[in-house]
């Protein structure tokens, strides 16, 4: 039976039930934390580094369901989900009930941006890695949000594959803290995220077993922090994005912005102040146990519209296996 598995960075998919009010003043930024602040007895304001956290822009929310029940994945790994029932609700009200099985579980992320599954097909047991601490760290839980364990099952019940979700540490870095400093810390704590996500799964699965590792990494697919991830019980894994088609081109770079994409192979495109050119990289991956990889039947990105992305700054990408 064919099988599209795949990835989409949904983008802040936050709920429409957050408190919002007028307050007196805006908090103290904070380089990590959520602040609740209450300005009189029945008012309320959630907040996140002195920014107020509201729901997700409807027109965005409709343009990246537009986007999945376009390409009409069997599988689909999201991140950046406040909870589980915004994610029921963005699935019944926006997708048509698209998924019948859905699953996540909250995760460490202070500004409550989760990882989850929709699924066409029945979903088995459900994981969560999130307690999860490095050796260098043992007294800290490694992941900043999670990694997310679920079977996939087929109609009868029988297993077919197990999939791992997981948002690693980005790169953004608070325009209050040393950015060069900053920026080496991040990079060091996806390292450990890496280096986590090897060692569970290796402690999870037998070396033959059929499993998917897929989510929003953070860091190109040759990135020496992501290096210890794929390598699970002294195997490599397979990039089932290495040669991904896209649904359409991409939009041409306007005048002096450089050259555009070097190639079809990317999900995040981020344009840094000054004079640098745009960057183009795939984030967002697909990677596959040796069981799988033979199972490979094609990849796909679908490609956004707009520079800034559309509904999201990450585009979905995903696999279809014979299985």
């Amino acid at each position: 039976m064919p099988v599209t598995v795949g990835t989409f960075n949904l983008n802040n998919l936050f709920s429409r039930f957050n408190f919002q009010a007028e307050i007196e003043e805006l908090p103290a930024v904070e380089s990590g934390g959520l602040t609740i602040t209450v300005s009189d007895g029945d008012s309320r304001a959630r907040m996140f580094m002195g920014r107020l956290v509201k729901e997700k822009d409807p027109a965005d929310t409709a343009k990246i369901a537009e986007r999945i029940r376009r390409i009409d994945i069997d599988v689909l790994a999201v991140q950046e989900v406040e909870h589980i029932d915004i994610l029921k609700t963005f699935n019944r009200d926006n997708l048509g009930g698209l998924y019948p099985h859905v699953a996540l579980i909250e995760g460490n992320d202070p500004r409550f941006i989760d990882v989850g599954v929709m699924s066409k097909l029945p979903i088995g047991p459900i994981t969560s890695f999130q307690t999860a601490v490095h050796p260098n760290e043992p007294g800290r839980r490694v992941f900043g949000r999670d990694l997310m364990r679920v079977e996939i099952l087929a109609d009868d019940g029988s297993k077919l594959f197990s999939l791992y979700n997981v948002h690693l540490k980005s790169h953004y870095v608070p325009f209050d803290q040393d950015q060069e400093e900053g920026a080496r810390l991040a990079n060091a704590k996806r390292q450990r995220e890496a280096e986590t996500v090897a060692r569970l799964i290796s402690a999870t699965e037998r070396s033959d077993a059929a499993f998917v590792l897929c989510g929003d990494m953070n860091d190109p697919p040759d990135s020496e922090f992501l290096g210890p991830m794929l390598t699970i019980d002294g195997r490599s894994m397979f990039n089932g994005l290495a040669g991904a088609e896209e649904t359409r081109p991409a939009k041409p770079e306007t005048a002096g912005q450089g050259p555009g994409p070097q190639s079809k192979v990317w999900t995040h495109r981020y344009n840094p102040p000054g004079p640098a050119f745009p960057e183009y990289e795939l984030y967002d991956q697909v990677w596959l146990s040796d069981r799988l990889s033979g199972r490979l039947e094609g990849a796909c990105i679908d490609r956004r519209t707009l520079h800034g992305g559309d509904g999201s700054d990450h585009d979905p990408a995903w696999v279809s296996l014979a299985l």
